[in-house]
């Protein structure tokens, strides 16, 4: 049925936006009119349309947004609110222009008798299939708001474990960079300063002061051929890891790492145990859980040994033995998931996983953040100890031949 884009005045006076579903212009006219507005602008176009323009034009809501709206509408409804009066608050709340337009369009589907799981649909790129699902189950169950604030505390969750991460690998990058600033100024601007001291020993200068007056002669020459280099090789490895081959050998790579290598894999599964619970302990299929549980994996490796559970499932074999064939999965996911199994709280078992991996990731993480910064630390400094060493060596033994 084609949709209908509209801008009208309502009985509170305020201008909406937003879009109707029907047969016509004149029938979508009718069914706008009949709820008391007061049609400015009618034309075609639908929520499908206006979800694809804000996502293309860099203007859909954020993973902030979508949670203060899902944690204040599960508010509004858990307070008595019917959905429909819940949507026109947030809408009277909403500071964005992206969620005004965003909540007049499932306001709209909505009064138009769409269930707010169908009215979402459009925007899946923007909520993601989970929690399209999530709200199914609860309106299938008639308990929107609980499954709502189960939502709210996903959410909290999955950017409480991501804030972590993003957080603790701010100040070593930093130090990073301020090391290999520190060593280039060093080399370029500070060595040279004594090259004219230097310049008559040749020969008789120490072999450390010639490797490091060397180094510094080659970082003035030659600085721009290096960062040419560096750049070129940094857009070279992001178009290398934007291919599928690229991306799958590089989150191997990964998973290989001696410390980090554990804490992805353990976020990883962290996120496809908390998903498939979430959604079993709603009353959604074991299939349809595990489907859209995997998609929530963003490592390549461990999706696709995840990828064996749907056609398993199918089969009648249990997923403990499944993801002990792959060969990937640690003995405490296996046996995790056969005591689910054997003792039918799978959903329950599977929120365990995650909380366990929740705490090992954020332990891991300071653990390495705890050997990290001093390596860095202690690697910049020894860096600049040789430089330092090197010249004064090379000013000591000016000092010799002078005498």
């Amino acid at each position: 049925m084609p949709h209908f884009s509209y801008k009208a005045i309502g009985r509170d006076g305020k201008t909406l936006d937003g879009t109707i579903e029907a047969g016509g212009l004149e029938l979508a006219s009718r069914q706008l009119r009949a709820q008391g507005l007061t049609l400015l602008k009618l034309e075609a176009g639908g929520s499908a349309a206006a979800a694809t323009s804000a996502k293309h034009s860099g203007k859909a809501p954020g993973r902030q947004e979508i949670l203060s709206m899902t944690s204040e509408l599960a508010v509004l409804l858990r307070a008595g609110l019917p959905l429909d009066r819940a949507l026109k608050v947030l809408i009277d709340m909403a500071a964005q222009p992206q969620m005004d337009l965003l909540l007049n369009d499932l306001l709209t589907a909505v009064k138009g008798g769409k269930a707010l799981s169908q009215a979402l649909r459009p925007y899946e790129e923007v909520f993601g299939t989970f929690y399209i699902n999530m709200l199914r189950s609860g309106e299938a169950s008639g308990h929107l708001s609980e499954v709502l604030d189960r939502l709210v505390e996903y959410l909290e969750n999955a950017r409480a474990n991501r804030d972590t991460v993003v957080s603790a690998l701010i100040y070593p990058a930093i130090l990073a960079v301020v090391a290999v600033l520190s060593i280039v100024v060093m080399l370029g601007f500070v060595v040279p300063q004594f090259e004219t001291l230097f310049e008559d020993m040749g020969e008789a200068l120490p072999p450390l002061t010639q490797m490091v007056i060397s180094g510094a002669d080659f970082i003035k020459g030659y600085g721009w051929v290096l960062l040419i280099a560096a750049v070129g090789a940094g857009i070279y490895l992001r178009s290398w890891a934007a291919t599928e081959s690229g991306r799958t050998s590089l989150h191997q790579r990964m998973l290989d790492l001696p410390l980090a290598g554990g804490i992805i894999f353990q976020f990883e599964v962290s996120k496809f145990a908390r998903t498939a619970g979430t959604l079993l302990s709603n009353g959604v299929s074991l299939l349809k859980a595990i489907s859209i549980a995997i998609d929530t994996v963003d490592n390549r490796v461990i999706k696709e040994s995840l990828q064996v559970l749907p056609p398993a499932v199918k089969a009648g074999k249990r997923m403990s033995v499944a993801l002990e064939e792959t060969g990937m999965f640690t003995p405490m996911v296996i046996q995790m998931t056969r005591v689910g199994e054997e003792s039918g709280s799978l959903d329950q078992m599977m929120l365990e996983l995650a909380k366990v991996f929740d705490n090992h990731v954020q332990s891991g993480v300071k653990r390495g953040l705890a050997l990290l910064e001093p390596v860095l630390i202690l690697g910049m400094g020894f860096i600049i100890a040789v430089i330092i060493i090197a010249i004064l060596m090379g000013i000591l033994s000016v000092n010799d031949l002078a005498v």
